[in-house]
């Protein structure tokens, strides 16, 4: 038995990984409700005893509970309406062991440092302007050539962000993420084999990282201005204003779309946003994506997603041997085997 205290963190990321209830571990632990919420809250700890048979019950190395675990927030999910609290506190989990996992890969000298800057928006209402420089300043910063990014996913794991897939299982979760100070964590969805829509994805919730950290999460305008950020940060205004039609002009779309690995309605966003597509050509072009059908799948298909590569090397090394001893191997594996797929 570990001599580091029990950690009530913990006891919570086991259940919420096996998608029980307070009242549901109580019964099948033949504990009282009130018992599972006092360990949970650190006002009591469970005897050892407890915790060997909280480990079978939730399928748990009995070290799991007594290594400090770090904790964030919430985490940043779109359409929280949409979402059950269940599914998203299960993903959520998830996302707390490829952290823990992503520690050991950096004691391990096996993942960089974590350099993404904390540039926090000005409030709620901050202006698209201020938006677009501080989508400028991280390219600067990190060093990124004007014009396309040729891997989003590659990039943040440079800079010390742990990026993993999953199977979501939920139209309502495209991705998500956690941003612990020391690595942050993103996690996109591979139900959803779309390279676009992926790489937007990952920008946005970078955008959140940058902009919003564990100030604010779970509001309407953080979700508009991780999108504006996602935006100028894949399209920056000065290197892809000139290319842009002013009509919707397909052929012209459709290289823009090899070209910037982006979405047609990305482009089409990003004209009428910075003032090169008026509102009626837009809606025009909109209006012609859905009678064509290219809502659900886009034309011009861009190949798979981008896969993460950092953390599956780690889980891919005899220096994952220690990690794996206190971590829930079905919840590793699932790790590694949805980010090697």
């Amino acid at each position: 038995m570990s001599t580091q205290a029990f950690d009530r963190t913990r006891l919570r990321t086991a259940r919420e990984l096996a998608k029980w209830s307070q009242a549901e571990l109580a019964t099948k632990a033949k504990l009282t409700p009130a018992a599972i919420s006092q360990f949970e809250s650190g006002a009591t700890r469970p005897k050892p005893e407890t915790v060997v048979a909280l480990g079978e019950l939730l399928d748990m190395p009995v070290e799991f509970f007594y290594t400090p675990m770090s904790d964030s927030h919430e985490g940043f999910f779109r359409s929280l309406r949409r979402t059950s609290v269940v599914d998203r506190r299960h993903a959520r989990a998830v996302g707390q062991v490829a952290h823990d996992l992503v520690l050991h890969a950096a004691g391990a000298a096996m993942f960089p440092a974590h350099t993404v800057p904390m540039l926090p928006a000005s409030g709620l209402d901050a202006g698209a302007s201020e938006i677009e420089q501080s989508a400028a300043h991280v390219r600067s910063l990190w060093g990124v050539a004007p014009g396309p990014i040729s891997d989003v996913v590659g990039l943040l794991e440079m800079h010390g962000v742990a990026v993993i897939r999953l199977p979501l299982g939920n139209t309502n979760v495209d991705a998500f993420s956690l941003p612990f100070a020391d690595h942050p964590v993103v996690v996109l969805s591979t139900d959803k084999n779309d390279r676009a829509r992926s790489r937007f994805d990952c920008a946005h919730e970078l955008g959140h990282l940058i902009l919003h950290g564990e100030q604010i999460w779970g509001v309407k305008e953080v979700e508009t201005q991780a999108h504006q950020f996602a935006a100028a940060f894949l399209m920056p205004a000065e290197d892809i204003i000139d290319q842009l039609p002013s009509r919707p002009d397909w052929p012209v779309l459709f290289e823009l779309k090899r070209r910037w690995q982006v979405s047609l309605a990305a482009l089409l966003m990003r004209a009428k946003t910075l003032g090169k597509m008026n509102d009626r050509a837009y809606l025009t072009a909109v209006k012609t994506i859905s009678a064509r059908g290219w809502r659900r799948v886009e034309p011009v298909p861009l190949g798979a997603p981008e896969q993460p590569s950092s953390l599956l090397a780690f889980l891919g090394s005899p220096e994952s041997a220690k990690a794996r001893t206190f971590l829930p191997a079905n919840v590793v594996d699932q790790i590694y085997r949805a980010s090697a797929a």
